[in-house]
């Protein structure tokens, strides 16, 4: 009778097959390749599942745009009109307004009317909050 192997036991054995001599541009990695099975369970409760896994790369990808990053720290300051965030930010009114879409699209910022101006202000505590640690991240 053949004895099933656990996806772990084949993983740590093809990784001591593994002899790739590094380069300086590799990542530091461990000298003798040895899986540790219960840190590798164990880590694994936390990984996330793929679709959340993806809803993070979206949102992440949002971020990515340097001239949305600057609409985010405009409206970190305090809420404003489209108007003077054109200003602010140096853009067209209608490039903002492009940018704006896709920041509401993705719930990082909010809006309200009031007469015929429309303001923005970033969507709640949370992104405020991960736009200043990533700013003090960077300022380190």
């Amino acid at each position: 009778m053949k004895r099933e192997t656990h996806p772990l036991d084949r993983l740590m054995a093809s990784s001591r097959s593994v002899n790739n001599p590094s380069s300086p541009t590799d990542a530091p990695k461990c000298e003798e390749s040895l899986v540790h099975l219960d840190s590798v369970r164990q880590a694994q409760r936390g990984v996330l599942e793929t679709s959340q896994a993806q809803r993070m790369a979206d949102f992440f990808s949002t971020l990515s745009d340097p001239h949305r990053l600057k609409l985010l720290s405009a409206l970190a300051q305090q809420e404003l009109c489209v108007c003077d965030l054109a200003a602010v930010v140096k853009m067209g009114e209608s490039a903002v307004s492009h940018q704006l879409r896709i920041l509401r699209s993705h719930h990082l910022v909010k809006y309200r009317r009031q007469g015929r101006n429309v303001y923005y202000s970033l969507a709640d505590d949370h992104i405020m909050s991960l736009y200043r640690t990533v700013a003090e991240h960077l300022d380190e």
